[in-house]
């Protein structure tokens, strides 16, 4: 049978690289986002991907949503929490209550609300895979980027207490923590740590790039691939596990 999949915030960016992968190998996929463009474009890439508008702040559309792509697939056997956003970039003093809350509801409390809607079903089928993306952020300290860190290190926090609870179940969850990704995100976090310190976009590159083992940004696909790995039989006994995939972080600058 093929795995049924949803994954959330996933019409572009690293979900959407995440949710093509998982309809390369014949899974059934729905996910939702807010950009109707890119929905569009998703929906329209495969016939194995379904694209639903949903907002991810709106705890009563996401129950809706994961109903909805329980009755069209018929079970859910992998459940990818991918939604976040990078927050401010500021010294902690400078950060509002309301962009700490936000950037905390859309990378930690999407999380929370969507294995709660699934953890009854995959408790019942006696199987499951929860993938959450977290992030190297949170094992180290980000500085100028409290929110984004503060709801990584909680998403690990999440993904082990989900995995203890489950595990009798059969269900596992692991968090993924990558690195820096390469791509259009990570230019503008490069871009506004610059522009807040007064220095040049190729300074913070290069900042970045020496704190790792292996000199490069990763790969999105890179990604994709080990959620796959997650979601598959030859990973029925890891969970619980922050994993890097990041070419090693030795240290983060400032």
């Amino acid at each position: 049978m093929s795995l049924r999949v949803v994954i959330t915030a996933a019409a572009a960016g690293i979900g959407r690289v995440v949710a093509d992968a998982f309809a390369a190998q014949g899974a059934h996929v729905q996910l939702c986002d807010v950009d109707d463009v890119a929905l569009a474009d998703a929906a329209a890439s495969s016939p194995n991907i379904t694209a639903t508008r949903v907002d991810l702040t709106d705890a009563h559309a996401i129950e809706e949503w994961l109903q909805e792509a329980l009755r069209a697939l018929g079970g859910i056997d992998v459940l990818v929490n991918n939604a976040g956003i990078k927050g401010p970039t500021a010294f902690v003093e400078d950060v509002t209550l309301d962009e700490w809350r936000t950037c905390l509801a859309v990378g930690l409390d999407t999380h929370f609300l969507c294995a709660r809607a699934v953890a009854p079903l995959m408790k019942q089928q006696g199987s499951g895979s929860i993938i959450n993306i977290s992030s190297m952020a949170g094992v180290y300290g980000y500085g100028m980027r409290t929110p984004y860190a503060a709801a990584k290190w909680a998403v690990i926090g999440l993904t082990k207490s989900l995995a203890v609870e489950l595990g009798p179940h059969g269900v596992r969850c692991n968090a993924v923590c990558p690195g820096s990704v390469a791509g259009d995100r990570m230019n503008a976090v490069i871009a506004a740590e610059a522009a807040t310190r007064g220095v040049d976009h190729s300074v913070v590159q290069a900042e970045y790039l020496g704190g790792q083992s292996i000199k490069r940004f990763v790969e999105p696909g890179e990604i994709a691939d080990l959620c796959l790995f997650l979601a598959s039989p030859a990973s029925s006994m890891i969970s619980g596990q922050a994993i890097g995939i990041d070419g090693h972080t030795e240290a983060y600058h400032l």
